[in-house]
C-alpha cells in the first residue's frame, strides 16, 4: 500500500475482501485470528486508512467471509 503524508492512495469498501485481508494481515501480523470476534473484526476494518464502506452494507456472513479468507491467508 502506498502512503503519503499518512493518508492512504486508494478507497475500498465490502466489495474488496482481499483488499481487506491484505490490510488486516499488514497492520495486525500477530493477530490470533481464530479468537478474534466479529465486533472486534468489524472495528478493525472500519478503522483501516482508506476504508470507506458504509456500515449499514455489512453483515455476519460478510464478516465470517473476510475472517475465513484473513486465517487462509495467514495459513499459506
Amino acid at each position: 500500500m502506498l502512503e503519503y503524508a499518512g493518508m492512504t492512495s486508494h478507497e475500498f469498501d465490502w466489495d474488496s475482501s482481499y483488499e481487506i485481508v491484505l490490510e488486516l494481515s499488514e497492520r495486525y501480523p500477530d493477530e490470533d485470528v481464530s479468537e478474534l470476534g466479529l465486533d472486534d473484526l468489524y472495528k478493525r476494518i472500519v478503522a483501516l486508512p482508506g476504508f470507506v464502506g458504509e456500515a449499514a452494507l455489512v453483515n455476519d456472513k460478510i464478516l465470517r467471509d473476510i475472517l475465513r479468507d484473513w486465517y487462509e491467508e495467514i495459513g499459506d
